[in-house]
């Protein structure tokens, strides 16, 4: 008796709450592993002081004699996410520093930018995605470039397509540059910087560039190369191009490191210690709203979205609250904030592995939606 009481007590401190329950998102994430979405996936929901739900679902590859996957130590490639977590939370530390400005030309800080059509382009209007850039440069080019200094010498060649501050443009270039932002005015790779000045701080041991092949077991594949699992080289062309550490993306990580981060968002900028990495007003300037153009596009604040996203299946759902902010990853990851809630949402998969679906990304972003939701009623219920 004594022992199945204890083990009653494990699973309700494991589980969190009784509205946060097993029966509330089980059968939306395996939902999406059913319907061939993806092979495996690993959520994490909480708040800035407790996980109030945790669980891997499925494998790391269609095949159920590959490794189950855990949210502890299952590494996704989060593709986009490296925008927020590495990126944006390094030129936060830069604005607060005083190093960089945000009304600031990118010029000022990227040398060979001043001259061109892109000279006026501020940090700001790159962080919101208003720079006018084009999303990215093109599959056949890109595969035509020889190598990451003829990449970033096409990037700082780009040219508004649209005047800048007029709209949205979801664009990695704004990102690359970005980076390269990072990198000028540090007087070090972003990868380096983002270490030492961000994951290590935050003790986000399992989140790093360019994973090392010891840890290619745990890392969830992305890719086929005949007829083989890819793992731990990024997704991403223009990533890989530049050697696996970019602004855009390049960033491997678990789900319960990416909840730690998205913990220390909640709390204002403070570590679990309580030690303060980043000022509550910092943090709350850059996580803001920021823009908003016409009915039904997406907001931006910077460096990350905000909602609505402007899509017609939108992967914050319904429910989450209009201060809410978060970033998707095209290899099927994502992380949305709630801080009104106090509620956080970490759903990473490997959508971009060999999907089974014919319209795979769709019904990710179903399962995303249905997950949050799910998150948010839960978090009303208490």
């Amino acid at each position: 008796m004594v022992l199945a009481l204890l083990l009653v007590a494990q699973t309700a401190s494991a589980s969190g709450p009784a509205a946060f329950s097993a029966a509330r998102f089980d059968p939306l994430v395996r939902d999406g592993i059913r319907q061939g979405a993806y092979p495996g996936a690993a959520l994490v929901v909480g708040r800035r002081d407790t996980i109030l739900f945790a669980r891997g679902y499925g494998h790391l590859t269609w095949s159920a004699s590959s490794p189950a996957v855990d949210p502890d130590s299952t590494i996704y490639d989060l593709a986009s996410l490296t925008k927020v977590i590495a990126t944006t939370t390094s030129l936060m530390l830069l604005v607060e520093r005083g190093q960089v400005r945000l009304d600031e030309p990118a010029s000022a800080y990227i040398a060979e930018l001043k001259g061109s059509a892109t000279a006026g382009i501020t940090v700001r209007q790159l962080l919101t995605h208003t720079s006018g850039l084009r999303a990215d440069i093109p599959d056949p080019e890109l595969k035509a470039i020889p190598d990451s200094a003829a990449l970033m010498t096409r990037v700082l060649r780009e040219t508004p397509r649209v005047p800048p501050g007029t709209r949205v443009i979801y664009s990695d270039l704004n990102a690359i540059l970005l980076g390269e932002v990072v990198r000028r005015v540090a007087g070090e790779p972003l990868d380096a910087f983002a270490t030492r000045e961000v994951f290590v701080p935050l003790g986000l041991h399992q989140t790093m560039f360019r994973p090392p092949s010891r840890l290619r077991t745990r890392i969830a594949p992305t890719g086929l190369w005949r007829g083989h699992p890819v793992a731990g080289t990024v997704n991403d062309g223009s990533a890989f191009k530049l050697r696996g550490v970019s602004g855009n993306a390049g960033l491997f990580s678990t789900a319960s490191d990416v909840a730690r981060f998205a913990q220390f968002m909640l709390r204002g900028g403070t570590s679990r210690d309580g030690s303060r990495l980043l000022g509550e007003e910092t943090l709350r300037l850059f996580t803001s709203k920021a823009t908003t153009f016409t009915a039904g596009t997406e907001a931006r604040a910077l460096g990350w979205q905000a909602v609505p996203t402007g899509e017609s299946v939108s992967s914050a759902g319904t429910l989450f609250g209009p201060r809410s902010y978060g970033h998707t990853g095209w290899t099927g990851t994502s992380l949305w904030i709630d801080p009104d809630r106090d509620l956080f949402v970490v759903l990473l998969t490997n959508r971009a592995y060999a999907p089974r679906a014919r319209r795979p990304f769709t019904l990710l972003k179903q399962v995303r939606g249905g997950v949050a939701d799910a998150a948010a009623r839960a978090s009303d219920a208490r």
